[in-house]
């Protein structure tokens, strides 16, 4: 794969501080494909400067000209389109086909969303006697996951720069090449030098040299929840704003007389997508008891058909930790169904798609994000006791109810502590707002409500 010796700083690449590097492995075959610059703190200090001294003149560009630059952004994305996907199937061992219908096409989408939001949102209204402003918030440090790589820095940055604001990404250090690409991209597109800048490197380093940065006016964070709150806590220390998406623990609950056998194929689906590594994943299905042993058999049915459909996990260390959430979910008396911890292949990261039955609330597998393919049945009683569990967690981030009647779905899902619910199946919108309550984050990404994130008020009286 093509990979950059530099780091792209001010409109062009250039060495990094230091010699270090990291190697990018292909999880499908443990094969290196590529290196890139371990960035220092020392490099991260150059980009932000850079973004500084980009800042005024982007923030006074006009919305318009903001938002033709994000639409050409989206027309070379487009026209890279089939690198992209391949270059994510190359360093994070998604499969083609849900590189090309998901890694490549949402990042298009998203990019789109925000060229059309550009030029429409309303920046400044009279209230009373105001005149309330929207204004950048500043620099933006933007620190990306490798389970979703274009997605999340595209969910970042083209906000950021529809508002007005400056860039700094660290990408994560398993998934660089995209965010390469990305940068690439964000050149031939025109955007004005210093706008958009990009550190590779790894998070103790150069992620944390960003977040601390005096620099950075916001830090845009996702990831794990015990890194977002190391974010939180540094970014707290300095009255820096934040926007973190951290983990989750979502819960599918399936309503007495809801379309059993499409609710649980779609739910398994959904767990199994992206090998599992996903934070809105609903990794808890909720089934109420006289039909709890069916939809165990269904599910068990469906997670064997994607035993050679789904890819491998990102890295050796994620493996282990998956595999290692199987043994305790076995160990403390969950009941296996489908898949297990064997590794099934003998090179790559591999993990056999799981199911779990018998599931109690207080069991780990219940509580913990796993981040692997794997899925946990729970049975409950009745409505409120499916409520008690689905709430049951320190996460808020997404979930899903199925109900004979869509007026029963969603008066559930009013009562649910979480961020985004889809209702008997609802598809995914780049529009709506996406982020989570409690240990879930703090704001929201997508749409117009993502773009507020990187704004500032400000009310002038008359």
């Amino acid at each position: 794969m093509k990979a950059h010796d530099g780091i792209y700083i001010d409109g062009a690449w250039r060495p990094a501080a230091g010699q270090d590097v990291i190697e990018v492995v292909n999880p499908a075959d443990e094969q290196v494909i590529g290196a890139v610059p371990a960035g220092t703190a020392l490099d991260v200090d150059t980009a932000v400067r850079a973004a500084r001294a980009a800042l005024p003149g982007w923030a006074a560009t006009p919305p318009a000209d903001r938002a033709a630059r994000l639409a050409a952004l989206r027309d070379v994305l487009v026209a890279r389109k089939d690198e992209i996907a391949e270059t994510v199937t190359a360093e994070l061992g998604s499969p083609l086909p849900f590189s090309q219908a998901v890694h490549a096409a949402v990042p298009i989408a998203v990019a789109g969303s925000y060229a059309e939001l550009a030029a429409s949102y309303v920046f400044e209204e009279k209230v009373g006697n105001s005149t309330v402003h929207q204004e950048p918030v500043g620099v933006v440090g933007a620190i990306t996951p490798w389970n979703y790589p274009l997605h999340q820095v595209v969910a970042k940055v083209a906000p950021a720069l529809a508002a007005g604001c400056t860039v700094v990404l660290k990408p994560a250090e398993d998934t660089p090449l995209v965010a390469q690409l990305f940068a690439e991209a964000v050149h031939e597109a025109g955007v004005p030098a210093g706008v958009f800048n990009l550190v590779t490197g790894l998070g103790p380093v150069a992620g944390q040299a960003l977040a601390e940065h005096p620099g950075v006016d916001l830090v845009s964070f996702t990831g794990s929840t015990a890194v977002g709150r190391q974010i939180g806590a540094i970014a707290g220390a300095a009255i820096k704003k934040v926007a973190l998406e951290l983990g989750g623990k979502s819960a599918n609950v399936i309503l007495p007389g809801a379309d059993l056998a499409r609710a649980v194929n779609v739910g398994v689906a959904n767990v199994m997508s992206n090998s599992g590594q996903t934070c809105s994943a609903w990794t808890r299905m909720l089934v109420h008891r006289d039909r709890y042993d069916e939809a165990v058999a269904l599910a068990a049915a469906a997670a064997a058909k994607y035993a050679d459909r789904i890819g491998p996990l990102v890295n050796a260390r994620q493996q282990q930790r998956v595999r290692g959430y199987i043994e305790q979910g076995v160990a403390e008396g969950a009941r296996l169904v489908a898949g297990g911890p064997e590794a099934p292949r003998e090179r790559g990261y591999w993990v056999s798609p799981t199911v779990f039955a018998d599931v109690t609330p207080d069991m780990t597998i219940a509580q913990e994000e796993i981040f692997g393919p794997v899925l946990s049945i729970l049975r409950y009683e009745d409505e409120e006791d499916a409520l008690r569990i689905a709430n049951g967690t320190v996460y808020g981030l997404a979930g899903a109810v199925w109900a004979a009647e869509e007026a029963e779905a969603v008066a559930f899902a009013r009562r649910m502590e979480t961020g985004q619910v889809d209702i008997n199946g609802g598809r995914f919108n780049p529009l709506a707002p996406f982020g989570g309550y409690k240990q879930s984050g703090v704001g929201r990404e997508l749409g117009a409500h993502g773009l507020a994130e990187y704004l500032q008020t400000k009310s002038l009286q008359f």
